[in-house]
Parts: structure tokens; sequence; C-alpha cells
């Protein structure tokens, strides 16, 4: 899978995870972790793990200004962790929603350089 393709996706899942988050707080649900949490958040993180990996390389090769391999570390950890907190309503607001729009930010960021690069945007 492409660089800018999987970037696309994890944008989506930023916002996948917001709205199952206010979802699950609405119905004031609790989820089966080994059916429902789990299995999604193990198909995330490959995701992620690929997908960082690729980054890597790519900044590696690149070598871009404005973007640091510190910075796809800290998408990584901190979506692995809101995947997980977005499906329990006990998870506090306001550190969620700052922590998805970090991502958001980052990841967007991202997407703009690799659209940029011609290479890549084939």
């Amino acid at each position: 899978m492409q660089l800018i393709e999987q970037t696309k996706l994890l944008l989506l899942e930023c916002d996948a995870s917001k709205d199952r988050f206010f979802k699950q707080r609405e119905l004031d649900a609790s989820p089966q972790f080994f059916e429902e949490v789990k299995p999604h958040a193990d198909e995330i993180q490959l995701l992620l793990k690929d997908w960082k990996h690729n980054a890597m390389n790519w900044i590696k090769e690149k070598n871009p200004r404005y973007i640091h391999k510190m910075q796809i570390d800290n998408v990584e950890d901190a979506m692995n962790q809101f995947v997980v907190q977005s499906f329990y309503k006990e998870t506090s607001k306001k550190r969620f929603l700052q922590s998805v729009q970090s991502v958001h930010y980052t990841l967007s960021f991202f997407l703009r350089y690799l659209m940029e690069d011609s290479d890549y945007a084939k």
C-alpha cells in the first residue's frame, strides 16, 4: 500500500475514533474488549507499523525540512492509545480530543508534503 493511501486511512481513523468516542458516551455503552476493542486496535496497530516504516524511509530519503522522525513516533504512540480509548466513555474528553487533533494535524501536514513530492503523488 502506498504511503499516501496509508496516511489517508489514518486520517479517516482519527475521525472514526472521534465519532466512536461520542457514540459510546451517548449510548452509555461498555464495549467487549476481545470482540470489539482488541481486533480493531490490532488492525490499526498493523497499519501504523507499516506506515511508520514507510514514513521513516521517506524521511530518510527526502530529508524534509519540517517533518521529523520524532513526529512519526508521536503519531504512532498517540494513535495506538486513542484508538483504544475511543471505545470507553470514561476517557477524558479534553485529553482525548487534544490527542486526536494533534495527530490529525501532523498527518495532514505530512500528507501535504507527500502530495507535493512528485515521486509519491503518482
